[in-house]
């Protein structure tokens, strides 16, 4: 059977159809949300609309909810005027302000001494490895945990979570920071002083509205079990690909992970080689976080858990989402093995 498999939902979930529905009706509205008249009051009821869904979705209040163009721009909102603590295995949005400092295990658990002080991620991009959050962490990203783990903003207690729409079915540019009451910001675009005074601009009212109904299905889909399908989906994969390499590396297997990632390492074949020989063949995967694509170092992240340079290299990415079938994963995993043998690497 032929046709294009989509496995990097990590990198950029699908489109939800709610989304694009909420994004095109919201372009037909001319005013600006900042304008007075019918029409800017029109524009703002749709962006107050989006925040209520946002804030709901994250078990937020709605004016702890700032929008931003994604999460990149919400760590540096964030962490701008702060140095926080951070491990290696953030990313690099977050790397980039924080002091890479706290220790990871080779299960990939970070270890959090002071949490107020400390930027820790709910769950990692490239190797789906789930943190076991402390309260009360100064940033927590949980751009890669929402939509697919339980997410409470209240019950966390951390100063600061950033999300982002396309991650799960919203249109790409446009995310959150998520801010307790009485965090101080300090703002990196100024101007006419938008999102209540913390990020100036005029708003994105069609990527606002489509990520707002993004956020409302994915909410649904979790309640609902759709992810609990993906896990056995998932597990299916890393069954296929065991029996037909049993020497392929699971990383984190044994660790709590994102239901939908698989990170899988083959000593020798690099990564980067893997994902073209396979976008040769139908499949859409990734080396790594689609952030660091085309990298010629060893991913940080798996450096970080003290893999060597030939699984650090060898490494590849498969996330899936509840489009993914069946088939889709089992054909995968032969495509897979079959250029595997062709590149000289045979099963133990």
């Amino acid at each position: 059977m032929s046709g294009r498999v989509y496995l990097d939902w990590n990198a950029s979930a699908p489109l939800r159809a709610e989304a694009r529905a909420a994004s095109i009706a919201a372009l037909d509205q001319c005013g600006n949300p900042s304008s007075v008249h019918g029409e800017g009051r029109r524009a703002r009821a749709i962006v107050e609309r989006a925040r209520r869904q946002v804030a709901e979705a994250l078990g937020a209040a709605d004016a702890e909810v700032i929008f931003v163009s994604g999460a990149s721009e919400a760590a540096a909102l964030a962490l701008a005027g702060r140095r926080l603590d951070c491990s290696e295995v953030e990313h690099a949005a977050v790397r980039a302000w924080c002091r890479p400092v706290l220790p990871v295990s080779p299960d990939g658990a970070i270890a959090v001494s002071a949490p107020a002080s400390s930027a820790v991620q709910l769950a990692n991009a490239e190797t789906g490895i789930v943190q076991a959050l402390p309260r009360g962490v100064g940033l927590c990203d949980a751009t890669q945990g929402f939509g697919k783990l339980p997410v409470a903003f209240g019950w966390l207690g951390c100063d600061m979570m950033m999300v982002s729409a396309h991650k799960i079915g919203g249109p790409r540019g446009v995310g959150a920071l998520v801010v307790r009451p009485g965090v101080e910001l300090a703002p990196v675009v100024r101007g006419g002083g938008q999102e209540m005074g913390r990020r100036s601009g005029t708003e994105n009212v069609s990527g606002i509205a489509g990520f707002g109904a993004a956020a409302e299905a994915a909410a649904r889909d979790l309640a609902n079990g759709v992810w609990e399908e993906v896990a056995q989906r998932r597990a299916l994969l890393e069954r296929a690909i065991l029996d037909a390499a049993p020497d392929t590396v699971i990383i984190g297997r044994g660790a709590d992970r994102l239901p939908n990632t698989t990170c899988m390492a083959t000593p020798g074949w690099k990564g980067e080689t893997q994902v073209m020989v396979l976008d040769l063949a139908g499949f859409a995967v990734s080396a790594g976080s689609a952030c660091s694509s085309g990298r010629t170092r060893a991913s940080p992240v798996l450096r970080a858990m003290g893999h060597d340079e030939t699984i650090s290299r060898g490494a590849l990415r498969v996330s899936i989402g509840p489009a993914t079938t069946d088939e889709d994963v089992l054909r995968f995993a032969d495509t897979w093995a079959a250029a595997r043998a062709r590149h000289g690497h045979k099963a133990a």
